[in-house]
């Protein structure tokens, strides 16, 4: 009784006939076929061959070696698809590999970058990368329009010299539904033509103070409200407000010079909120305040203008409004005092966010993922490729 040999196992309807070594790390095995093939179109058995031809095919690494086959592929004449190649189920269609090494592929570009699976395995990064975007294409999911109700809209650097992207996620799945190149209205406007009918169900859209996205949502989806992302605009407090009255304050000291310095060196104290502080920090940032009132107003007032996110009712998030745009003119404080009437058309939008809880940290979430995959590519020279990564690392979750 014939005994199988084990490696035949791997290549169903073929039998291992010969080896050799390439080279030292190179091994190449030679098989043939011991079953009647199968038409490729529509795997009806047949005996009657047209011609046979030799493929070498990659096949996974055994060990320290890399691992070929020659592969006698044979054309066979069906009498209802007429010509055709035979079908084998473990060739990877007209790639010259296997799909046991296509998978494997597959599972390794989902942890590690391009390059390191191409060094890893000897393949070129095209070939790497076009498998994975086709695993991308085949996985990512088609969002659902019709039950899309709540948005969020961000923008991300996507090259070096101001070049922008735009994503658009929806905000109870945390999936990314869109992203296109730009920032512009005529940019994202393609993303409103894509949403279609399901523009009039939206009813809710956070964002960063973009007008751009501000204005276009306006224009295509009548019943949203636009909710502005908390993080943006403590952020550009931070950086209007905060950082010109220190260097203001450090400025007026001169002549002291210890006194400067410590004040120059406070940047991060200020801006930090003060649970995420040691226990020293938390000292210096007090010692601080104590000695500096225009720093202890805006601090205090960064502070206070975060509540405005947090009010249970729109009516107590425009008390608070009040009161904090009251105490930013009395402060005497000119950046402040900018900043807050440049703040005030923006009110509605803030004010919203006691209507609509969108949980606009998913952005900045969003954002650092971003930057993790772009940093794993050492950049990507296939916008649609890093697109399709971006969506299938954020794919969603069941309502």
């Amino acid at each position: 009784m014939h005994q199988p040999n084990l490696l035949d196992l791997f290549w169903e309807g073929f039998q291992l006939t010969n080896h050799r070594f390439l080279s030292e790390q190179q091994l190449l095995l030679t098989l043939e076929p011991d079953v009647s093939p199968r038409c490729g179109c529509c795997s009806r058995f047949t005996h009657r061959i047209h011609d046979t031809h030799c493929r070498r095919i990659r096949e996974r690494d055994l060990f320290d070696y890399r691992v070929w086959l020659n592969v006698p592929v044979r054309r066979v004449i069906c009498p209802r698809c007429g010509v055709r190649n035979e079908q084998i189920d473990w060739l990877d269609g007209r790639r010259h590999m296997t799909v046991a090494l296509r998978r494997y592929v597959e599972a390794l570009v989902r942890i590690l970058p391009i390059k390191h699976v191409s060094d890893l395995l000897g393949l070129h990064w095209h070939t790497v990368k076009q498998i994975d975007k086709q695993r991308l294409q085949r996985e990512v999911a088609e969002p659902d329009r019709s039950r899309l109700r709540y948005l969020l809209m961000d923008e991300f650097a996507l090259h070096k010299g101001h070049r922008y992207a735009t994503v658009v996620s929806c905000a109870e799945t945390q999936q990314v539904i869109w992203i296109g190149e730009g920032r512009s209205r005529a940019a994202i406007r393609p993303f409103f033509t894509w949403l279609g009918e399901a523009c009039t169900r939206i009813e809710a859209v956070g964002m960063d103070m973009n007008t751009a996205f501000d204005l276009e949502v306006q224009q295509h989806c009548p019943r949203a409200a636009v909710v502005y992302n908390l993080f943006h605009v403590v952020a550009k407090f931070g950086r209007e407000v905060i950082d010109r009255v220190r260097v203001d304050q450090a400025n007026q000291l001169r002549e002291d010079r210890l006194g400067r310095r410590v004040i120059k060196r406070s940047r991060w104290l200020l801006l930090r909120n003060r649970q995420n502080l040691t226990d020293e920090q938390a000292v210096h940032l007090d010692e601080l305040l104590a000695v500096n009132q225009p720093l202890t107003t805006v601090y205090l007032l960064k502070t206070q203008l975060k509540e405005l996110w947090y009010a249970p009712t729109e009516k107590i998030a425009r008390q608070r409004w009040c009161e904090w745009y009251r105490l930013a003119m009395e402060s005497g404080l000119k950046p402040l005092i900018t900043f807050a009437r440049r703040l005030k058309p923006y009110l509605e939008g803030i004010i919203a966010s006691a209507r609509f809880r969108l949980h606009t940290s998913v952005l900045e979430g969003m954002n650092n993922r971003i930057k993790v995959i772009k940093r794993m590519a050492y950049g990507y020279r296939d916008t649609d490729y890093f697109f399709l990564k971006i969506k299938g690392a954020f794919p969603g979750k069941a309502r």
